[in-house]
């Protein structure tokens, strides 16, 4: 007949098991490249930081220090808005066209002043007027006038003749906008009418000297007016630098 197995059997089977559990650990302890893993407070230590150490950056600290944008911060501030006769409103748009139809009316009004003033004959000038290729002559005859309200109506006429070109023209043709190009149209234009008058009126010769101040005229005219209003009416003109730039 066969019982239960008694307590001593079981407690020597108890014993041999853990016997053998003690001498397989001490087998994997002895074991190349095993290596123990830190337990209990052993492993608390082996986690503490050492003393000194910077501490982690965490949040927009973090962000910022690896570059990237930080989650809730405020977005860039819009760009300046455009100026009120650029913008896309009906009253904007009306302002726009009210002031370029007076730029144009400006601009015939000058032709006719411009064409009165060079293109009409002189015949009783035809003796004293010659023409002159030297920059300069001119000039200085006009500074050897023994009255001075002469030598201010010849330099200063030719000056504020030129001016309405350094306004008009950023107004107008938008692509003409700029010192250096104000100055090409301007010269262009006067060498065109002085070589007009000095060809086919009486009393009238070409003049270097009257183109160079018609030109300077011109060019203050755009410097202390023409630029804002060219600014006001159409966008900023991108430059050949900057297009090399975007492309690039």
């Amino acid at each position: 007949m066969k019982g239960a197995p008694t307590k001593s059997a079981t407690g020597a089977k108890g014993a041999t098991g853990t016997s053998k559990g003690k001498a397989g650990a001490s087998a994997d302890a002895k074991l190349p490249g095993a290596k123990k893993k830190p337990g209990g407070a052993a492993a608390g230590a082996a986690k503490k930081k050492p003393f000194g150490a910077p501490a982690k950056k965490t949040g927009a600290a973090a962000a910022k220090a690896a570059g990237r944008k930080p989650q809730g911060s405020p977005a860039p501030s819009a760009p300046s808005a455009s100026p009120p006769l650029q913008r896309d409103s009906f009253g904007s748009r009306a302002g726009r066209v009210l002031v370029l139809l007076l730029a144009f009316v400006c601009m015939v009004g000058f032709a006719a002043a411009l064409a009165k003033a060079t293109l009409v004959p002189s015949p009783g000038s035809s003796d004293l007027v010659h023409t002159n290729l030297r920059p300069g002559d001119s000039l200085r005859a006009y500074l050897d006038q023994p009255a001075f309200r002469d030598t201010v109506k010849q330099i200063g006429g030719n000056v504020l003749l030129g001016a309405p070109f350094g306004v008009l023209l950023p107004m107008l043709v938008p692509k003409a906008r700029g010192a250096v190009r104000v100055v090409l149209v301007t010269s262009l234009v006067m060498v065109l009418v002085e070589t007009a008058q000095g060809a086919i009126v009486e009393g009238r010769a070409f003049d270097v000297d009257d183109v160079i101040l018609n030109t300077s005229g011109a060019l203050l005219g755009y410097v202390l007016i023409g630029r804002r209003l060219g600014h006001a009416l159409h966008p900023r003109r991108r430059h050949w630098w900057q297009r090399r730039d975007s492309s690039a």
